[in-house]
């Protein structure tokens, strides 16, 4: 076999193979043989059909387009190892050349990653919020977790803010009670913004035993965002009861005898998350101006499949699972569909720079994932997928998604590599001495790839 590559752009390659007939020998055999347990012929037992009278009887052609079929995947494989490509997706296979007995030419278009030139990146500089907890933060914490610890009476009065309503509900369209349009026992702090538009209004003033009817948009169900008129009956009114802020709420709602220890627990707590927010902000800005310093072609196919990808996952996925739809979505966020589109082209083109240069990085600074990395990271996925982390390994180790976790590790230890050099300041010009967390970093990662896998190799023509 012979093969020649040439490059069409640069992330393109269109590969010319030659295959002298006799290399497809064992393909022929194959086609006889897989014919032969397909087909019957009178005087012949299965399988012991002769060469030649399937030949008479089926025709040369099928065998040979058979043969051919079975061949392309491992002389396509073949040119693509020996020409050290490293492709991505399915190639484009024309055959332009098949003489029964002498040769069989092919070319086969693909893409490929880019060749990368990662430059100095020592000198990236960002800055990011300064970690500032203020006494109004923390009171505002404690004052959170004294709404989880009220209580509840009932009162024989009318309804009114931050109460909690006992209420049935039933919803019409065009005059038709909807199926799933009727709820019975339904609890409500009123002023909390969690059920529907108009509520609050609806039911305040109201007492025990009161109805009104009033119209609203619905916003999940079977007539999602469609207009109705909603039937409310009130069948309690109960009062809330804040505990009060003393060291016997602390007793009751922590670990500590205190309010001042809680209060300094909670101060404490906030300082960390902002630590946290701190450190991602400083990567994700690092990781900006590390695709900045790079020129990084992008493959046309692989965007396109990227924008469908998201596109697809969102609508079926994701809106799904909230009852919308991409035109409501669009509605709701205040975007025209051109927008939106733009918007999915920018993150996807992000998604996949960001792949390829930490990939390269991954390659320059020789970095390796163990087991104990990987498995910590699992350990992360699993617990935000809402999986066991056997659950989760079984489905990564079932899906053949090994390889991707892989990756994810390896790109989050590579932006590490560029965090740790770079200079990070917050915005009282204090430079941040931010903690390797390869993990961490890794979160950072996937946020900026999203689905990765359409941009992982597939090296088997399409037959």
């Amino acid at each position: 076999m012979k093969s020649a590559v040439e490059t069409l752009n640069p992330t393109r390659v269109r590969l010319t193979v030659e295959v002298p007939f006799e290399e497809l020998k064992d393909s022929l055999d194959a086609a006889y043989k897989k014919i032969n347990q397909q087909v019957t012929v009178k005087g012949f037992r299965k399988g012991k059909i002769p060469a030649r009278i399937i030949d008479q009887r089926f025709g040369r052609g099928a065998v040979l387009e058979e043969a051919v079929n079975d061949a392309l995947p491992k002389f396509y494989t073949e040119a693509v190892n020996e020409a050290e490509l490293n492709v991505l997706g399915q190639p484009e296979v024309d055959i332009t050349e098949l003489k029964d007995g002498e040769t069989l030419n092919f070319t086969a278009e693909v893409d490929i990653r880019p060749a990368i030139e990662i430059p100095d990146y020592s000198g990236i500089e960002v800055e990011v919020d300064a970690v500032e907890v203020s006494d109004e933060d923390v009171e505002k914490a404690v004052s959170d977790l004294r709404e989880r610890f009220a209580s509840t009476s009932p009162v024989e009065r009318a309804a009114q803010d931050d109460d909690v309503v006992t209420l049935d509900l039933e919803a019409k369209v065009d005059g038709e009670v909807l199926e799933d349009g009727v709820a019975s026992g339904v609890s409500y702090t009123i002023g909390s913004g969690e059920l529907l538009d108009g509520i609050d209004e609806a039911v305040k003033g109201l007492e025990a035993g009161g109805e009104t009817t009033f119209a609203s948009e619905l916003k999940g169900g079977s007539a999602t965002g469609k207009e109705a008129e909603v039937t409310v009956k009130v069948t309690q009114v109960a009062a809330r009861e804040l505990p009060e802020l003393d060291d016997e709420f602390a007793q009751l709602a922590s670990e500590f005898d205190t309010l001042d220890e809680l209060k300094a627990d909670s101060r404490k707590r906030l300082e960390n998350m902002k630590q946290y927010d701190q450190a991602t902000q400083a990567q994700e800005r690092v990781l900006e101006k590390l695709l900045e310093l790079v020129e990084v072609p992008v493959p046309e196919k692989l965007l396109a499949d990227e924008i469908n990808t998201r596109k697809h996952n969102l609508e079926h996925h994701q809106l799904g699972q909230m009852g919308l739809d991409l035109a409501k979505y669009l509605e709701i966020q205040g975007k025209t569909e051109e927008e939106f589109d733009a918007e999915t082209k920018e993150a996807a083109v992000k998604g996949i720079k960001t792949q390829f240069v930490l990939d390269e990085l991954v390659n320059k600074e020789k970095l390796n994932v163990n087991q104990e990395e990987l498995t910590e990271h699992l350990m992360r996925r699993a617990q935000s997928s809402g999986m066991s982390p056997d659950q989760f390994a079984q489905a990564v180790v079932e899906g053949g998604q090994v390889p991707m976790l892989v990756g994810e590790v390896a790109r989050g230890k590579a932006l590490a590599v560029v965090v740790e050099a770079a200079t990070v300041k917050d915005t009282n010009g204090e430079v941040v001495d931010l903690d390797d967390d390869e993990d961490e970093t890794a979160e950072t990662v996937e946020a900026g790839t999203e689905d990765e896998t359409t941009t992982e190799a597939e090296d088997k023509p399409e037959a």
